[in-house]
């Protein structure tokens, strides 16, 4: 089977996480406009969204398409069969088409559930996944994706087309993100979408032990329970994010209603972390430390050097406590005045540069699909003066 994933707004790290969860299992066939276009015998798409922090939707490939105008009736017709309700709306990655002529012939032609379907558009070429969530789309309606594909040549483009099953769910990440019971807005949040993130980049099994060092308020831990990770560790420097950590987990706890086998927070400082726990304990850890101060006025060169000691410090300690072969996938701060636009070759970029002596940098990416990342994958937003740079590291 064929499957479709639509991307968030940083395609290299979606396509990363995706294949740091599918693996080999999967054939990755394009990566173009947005989607990623895989092979796999079979997979649950309500079940993988939940779990992916990159993916914005996934689908079912149905068919291929060259000419627009004249096929997309019939394509159309074909995937409103399998409709239980009268809603369908198009979105189409690459290009622009009015679909308007061809869906008001077809709602003219069909009845879906003894009524006339309804066709939902919305300003953009492609529905939100709040559209298709709203307009029941993937409950009994249809939202047909379009994916336009001339990675060969203009003269041989087409279109790969079929019917989302699945979106990232919205309010629950609004929920789990804002509703918590203990927020830290001054020293800054980690969203749960880039927590799921990271904990995918380590490649770690749910029985596996995960380790959040600079756990804040227990962004990363919670999330990976949710995930169905067992055995979870959080340690932070400060008494009160360990205190906000723990009452974020038992909110969770309560209203997830968790299964988790082992979980604990506790005080420690990173750079000391064998102090707490045992040699080789850990089978990955998942993490974003302290990047900086997060208000008033900053000198990024000073601030660098600052992190630069604190981050060599903390993963010479985190070598002794994960095993060989386990990863680290950890949040580096870029800085920048231009706050429009963070590229690694722009001039005045500040970054951190720590020692990772016995780790080696990892690039987690499926081969056939051309690679302009390299594994440098930035995380942010235009009018950020710091952007994250996301590292995956593996002991040698």
């Amino acid at each position: 089977m064929k499957y479709f994933f639509i991307l968030g707004n940083h395609p290299e790290l979606s396509v990363t996480e995706i294949y740091s969860v599918l693996g080999e299992s999967a054939s990755y066939l394009a990566l173009v406009n947005g989607a990623l276009i895989v092979e796999i015998k079979s997979l649950d798409a309500e079940s993988l969204i939940k779990r992916l922090g990159g993916t914005i939707k996934i689908g079912e490939i149905e068919g291929e398409i060259k000419d627009l105008a004249g096929e997309i009736g019939g394509a159309l017709s074909m995937l409103l069969q399998k409709n239980t309700k009268p809603f369908f709306g198009i979105s189409l990655y690459g290009g622009k088409y009015n679909f308007l002529p061809t869906a008001l012939t077809i709602k003219k032609e069909i009845t879906i559930a003894e009524r006339a379907p309804r066709f939902v558009t919305s300003k953009e070429s492609v529905l939100s996944s709040v559209v298709v969530e709203q307009n029941k789309l993937t409950n009994g309606g249809l939202e047909m994706v379009l994916i336009m594909d001339s990675t060969s040549s203009p003269q041989e483009k087409k279109y790969w087309y079929g019917r989302t099953l699945a979106v990232q769910d919205f309010k629950e990440l609004s929920k789990r993100d804002y509703g918590r019971p203990a927020r830290d807005d001054a020293s800054g949040m980690l969203p749960p979408k880039l927590a799921q993130i990271l904990i995918n980049l380590t490649g770690a099994d749910f029985d596996e032990t995960l380790l959040d060092p600079f756990c804040g308020s227990g962004t990363v831990i919670g999330e990976a329970a949710l995930m169905g990770f067992q055995n979870l560790i959080g340690t932070d420097l400060s008494a009160v994010a360990v205190n906000d950590s723990w009452k974020n987990f038992d909110y969770l706890e309560k209203s997830y209603e968790l299964r988790v086998t082992s979980c604990e927070f506790k005080i420690s400082n990173a750079t000391k972390i064998s102090d707490i726990l045992n040699s080789n304990q850990v089978d990955a850890i998942a993490t974003e430390p302290y990047l900086g101060p997060q208000r008033g006025e900053r000198n990024f060169v000073i601030i660098k050097k600052e992190l630069d000691v604190l981050y060599s410090e903390a993963l010479s300690e985190f070598k002794k406590v994960v095993k060989t072969g386990g990863r680290v996938v950890m949040v580096w701060p870029v800085f920048s005045r231009n706050t429009h636009h963070v590229s690694r070759s722009m001039v005045g970029l500040v970054e951190v540069a720590p020692n990772f002596q016995g780790w080696e940098m990892v690039d987690a990416w499926p081969e056939g699909i051309r690679n302009d990342a390299k594994g440098y994958y930035l995380y942010g937003r235009p009018g950020q003066s710091v952007w994250r740079r996301i590292v995956i590291l593996q002991k040698k």
